[in-house]
């Protein structure tokens, strides 16, 4: 299923990125509804996961960085994570980097059995350990707060003592000629530990990723199994992409699916 917020609580998580926390006084105030319809959608944001409650108001459970990411592309993110999702099989060990899309894996795998998540991730973690079925190891290392993500030595000694069938690893922009990129270079470092201890990796992004350039380069496009983007990344540019040795799957979120992959 996918996350719906309707417009009210679009404007509740816009005013706790904006301010940090908020009073069901103020936001009935600033909507001009009455404050039990706030708290009715305050409600509905904690069940979803987006927010804390506390006395008389409201606070973001993640950092506003994550709020904000969430929020955007959402359609799309959530129809990369499914097909993602849709790779893992009954028993499979599989590893997911931090990132907003591809913790939303986590939450396609519902149905799946004895399949075994290796993450540095505590959004995946959140998400994750709603399934009864899913087991879970944390990599350990340093926490960082932007990015809901473990990092570091720890995060990296884990990972190399571990191998697994798929990862699923995200990026901050990714082009052709620089590949994938990224603006937290531990964060860099994880990725390619992943892919090292892999035997499939696929990358998660939607297509407003492409194009942009972050300050660390990670991966060239071509280390990567398969990318799972969207159909609005331009048909010329995944032909070019799979002209160049890629093998690439756009997403549909029209009726028709479509795919572009290398041969063989």
């Amino acid at each position: 299923m996918l996350v719906t917020l309707n417009e009210r609580q679009r404007t509740i998580l816009d005013k706790l990125s904006e301010d940090g926390s908020v009073s069901v006084t103020a936001l009935a105030q600033v909507l001009g509804l009455s404050e039990v319809t706030i708290r009715g959608d305050l409600k509905d944001l904690e069940d979803k996961g987006w927010i804390t409650r506390k006395w008389g108001g409201a606070a973001p459970v993640m950092h506003r960085d994550i709020l904000e990411r969430q929020r955007e592309h959402q359609e799309q993110k959530n129809l990369i994570a499914r097909a993602a999702a849709d790779l893992v099989q009954d028993g499979d060990v599989i590893m997911i980097e931090a990132g907003t899309t591809t913790a939303l894996v986590a939450r396609y795998l519902l149905g799946k059995r004895d399949v075994h998540i290796v993450t540095n991730s505590t959004l995946v973690f959140s998400y994750a350990r709603m399934n009864p079925l899913l087991q879970i190891t944390m990599t350990g290392g340093e926490f960082r707060r932007p990015t809901e993500s473990m990092v570091g030595p720890i995060a990296l000694g884990t990972i190399a003592r571990l191998n697994v069938k798929l990862a699923f690893v995200g990026t901050d922009g990714f082009t052709l000629e620089r590949g994938i990129t990224t603006h937290l270079m531990e964060g860099a470092e994880i990725v390619k530990a992943m892919k090292n201890h892999a035997q499939t990796t696929v990358l998660v992004a939607d297509s407003s990723k492409y194009g942009k350039i972050g300050f660390t380069a990670v991966l060239p496009l071509t280390a990567m199994d398969l990318i799972l983007t969207d159909d609005k990344l331009a048909a010329d540019v995944a032909e070019n992409l799979s002209a160049g040795g890629i093998t690439i799957k756009r997403i549909m979120t029209k009726a028709k699916d479509e795919s572009l992959s290398k041969p063989g």
